[in-house]
C-alpha cells in the first residue's frame, strides 16, 4: 500500500479497501481450511480427471476457484437466502428481492457492482444481530437443500485433479466466508477466501471488513494467500466465468475461463487462455443461463415456495 501515493484521495480509498479486504478473505481462508482439515473427509468417488494438468507433487501449486456460476449454477447468495427465507429469517417482499437479484444474474452472466451491492447490502442486513455459530450451522442445511445439486460436475472434476495431484484448493468468491467454507468442506477443497462480515463476540454487526471479495479485492486476496503459503502464483492454476475476475486470472500462470460471459470469452481468446464450458445449449453459452434453470422456471419455483408457504400460514 505504500505505492499509492499517486493517486486521488477517493481511488486511493478504493484501492485501500480491496487491499483489506483481500487480506481479511486471505486470513479467514487460511482458518477455514485448518477447520476442514479437522472435519470428516468427503466420501469419495469415481471421478474423471484431465490427464495434461495439473503436474503431480508440485507443492508449490495451487488451484482458485470462483464460485458463482464457476463452481455452482447460479449465485450462493440466493440460495443461501431461500433457505434463510424458509426458515422465516425474512418476508415474502424480501424474497421476491432475492428472485429478481437472481434472475438479474442469471440473465446478464455478469456481476455489475451497483447490482452486487444491492445484494450484499440485503444479506447484511438479513443477518444482523445473528450468531456466527447459528449461521453456520443452517449453513450446512442449505448446502443440501439449495446447492448440492447445483454444483457442475466439469469444474468439480478440475478440482479433483488438482488434490489428486497433492496439491491446494481454495474457493474464491464475494460469497460470505462461512457460506464458501461450509461448501469447500462439502466439495472436499482445501479452504475458502470470502468476504468477511465484521462480528463481535460471535454476532454479526451488519458491517463488512473492508469490501466485498469482488474483482480486484479477490487478486488481492489470492497474491496475499499466496504468499503466506509459499506458492509460486505462476505454477497455479485460476478459474472463473466473469470478465470481473480477468484481475484474479492474470496472477497466475494457469488461467482458465469456465462457462464464460462473452467479455471473458473475447480475453480469453485473444491470450489463448484454457476454456471449458459445462452449460448445453446455444442460448446458455451466450447468456450465461445453465441448462433447464431458464427464468420460467425460477419464476416458477419462486412462485410455488411462497404459495407453499401461504398454505401453511
Amino acid at each position: 500500500m505504500a505505492a499509492l501515493g499517486w493517486l486521488t484521495p477517493r481511488r486511493r480509498s478504493a484501492t485501500a479497501r480491496s487491499v483489506l479486504a483481500g487480506e481479511a478473505a486471505a486470513e479467514a481462508a487460511r482458518k477455514s481450511s485448518q477447520t476442514i482439515e479437522a472435519l470428516e473427509a468427503l466420501e469419495e468417488g469415481p471421478r474423471a480427471r484431465e490427464p495434461e494438468f495439473p503436474v503431480a507433487g508440485d507443492v508449490r501449486a495451487a488451484a482458485f476457484f470462483d464460485l458463482d456460476n464457476t463452481v455452482m449454477q447460479g449465485a450462493a447468495i440466493f440460495h443461501f437466502g431461500r433457505g434463510l427465507y424458509k426458515r422465516k429469517f425474512f418476508q415474502r417482499r424480501e424474497l421476491a428481492r432475492f428472485a429478481w437479484q437472481q434472475t438479474w444474474f442469471r440473465l446478464a452472466g455478469v456481476e455489475d457492482p451497483d447490482h452486487m451491492q444491492d445484494v450484499r447490502e440485503s444479506a447484511l442486513s438479513i443477518v444482523k444481530g445473528h450468531r456466527v455459530s447459528e449461521l453456520m450451522s443452517i449453513g450446512e442445511e442449505i448446502y443440501d437443500e439449495y446447492m448440492a445439486d447445483r454444483i457442475w460436475p466439469g469444474t468439480r472434476a478440475l478440482a479433483q485433479a488438482h488434490l489428486d495431484a497433492g496439491q491446494k484448493v481454495w474457493l474464491v468468491t464475494a460469497a460470505p466466508v462461512e457460506t464458501a467454507t461450509i461448501i469447500a468442506r462439502r466439495l472436499g477443497l482445501t479452504g475458502a477466501l470470502g468476504t468477511v462480515a465484521e462480528s463481535v463476540d460471535g454476532v454479526y454487526t451488519g458491517k463488512l471488513v473492508g469490501e466485498p471479495l469482488h474483482g480486484p479485492a479477490k487478486a488481492e486476496a489470492v497474491r496475499a494467500l499466496a504468499a503466506a503459503e509459499g506458492l509460486d502464483l505462476a505454477r497455479c492454476a485460476a478459474y472463473s466465468d466473469s470478465h470481473n475476475d480477468i484481475p484474479m486470472l492474470s496472477l497466475v500462470g494457469h488461467p482458465y475461463a469456465i462457462n464464460p460471459d462473452t467479455k471473458l470469452r473475447k480475453h480469453a481468446r485473444e491470450r489463448d487462455w484454457r476454456l471449458r464450458d459445462y452449460r448445453t445449449g446455444r442460448k446458455a453459452a451466450k447468456v450465461g443461463i445453465p441448462a433447464a434453470a431458464g427464468v420460467g422456471a425460477l419464476a416458477g419455483g419462486t412462485a410455488a415456495a411462497v404459495a407453499l408457504h401461504r398454505r401453511r400460514r
